[in-house]
């Protein structure tokens, strides 16, 4: 492996995904196998911390986390020159987001050793900055944490401050897109969505939040907790 878990993480590795070595290592081997032989992908990243985010995912569902894979593959290929051909924070527009603070990732972990990443969409200005702007911040946030296993095997927290949002920044995504994106965020990406959180959000956009309740499974709405 390309990096060392400590005891306690190998212990929450074992209890909720079902990892161990004997089943790490043949998973690895089978998802390698499985690359080479799938014709619709011609190029992939094969190396074990990759593919471990897919296997942790689907905890170690060997037709799951090559089902996600294929639909990552996919989404990085259909967006990728609008989404993910940029994925640099010294980008003088991205590096003004993150001063901004719309999207970050607070220093220490919580007292479960997960990462809790804020996101300020208030701050975002729709006729400043463009919805491909937003979706590369993200991409950037999330492509650079999914790197570190110990956050693939201990997962996510998410905070929302909806304070300062407005009609117009719903207007950023058309329905179509709004579907898309909050489904690929639950299955596509591979990331363990722990706690959701949701605070000040303004009561004039409360459809908007029960219509994306709507889109999610009922695991995920389960950890799902409006704080107003």
């Amino acid at each position: 492996m390309e990096q060392c878990l400590n005891i306690e993480t190998l212990k929450i590795a074992k209890e909720e995904l079902r990892e161990d070595e004997e089943t790490r290592n043949n998973a690895l081997n089978q998802m390698r196998l499985w690359l080479k032989q799938n014709k619709k992908i011609i190029h992939s990243r094969s190396d074990d911390n990759f593919l471990l985010r897919f296997l942790r995912a689907k905890k170690f569902s060997l037709p799951l986390a090559q089902e996600a894979l294929e639909r990552y593959l996919l989404l990085r290929q259909t967006f990728g020159r609008q989404l993910f051909n940029e994925l640099d924070i010294t980008c003088p527009r991205l590096e003004k987001l993150l001063e901004l603070g719309y999207i970050f990732v607070v220093p220490k972990r919580d007292k479960n050793g997960r990462r809790i990443i804020i996101t300020r969409p208030g701050v975002f200005n729709p006729s400043i900055w463009t919805n491909a702007e937003m979706c590369r911040m993200h991409g950037v946030t999330y492509e650079t944490l999914m790197e570190d296993q110990e956050n693939q095997v201990r997962g996510f927290v998410h905070y929302t401050d909806a304070a300062g949002m407005c009609l117009q920044q719903l207007t950023l995504f058309t329905p179509r897109e709004a579907v898309r994106i909050v489904k690929n965020g639950e299955r596509t990406l591979p990331m363990r969505h722990k706690e959701i959180y949701g605070v000040n959000v303004p009561l004039s956009l409360k459809f908007a939040l029960d219509f994306g309740m709507t889109l999610i499974s009922e695991k995920i709405r389960s950890r799902v907790k409006v704080i107003n």
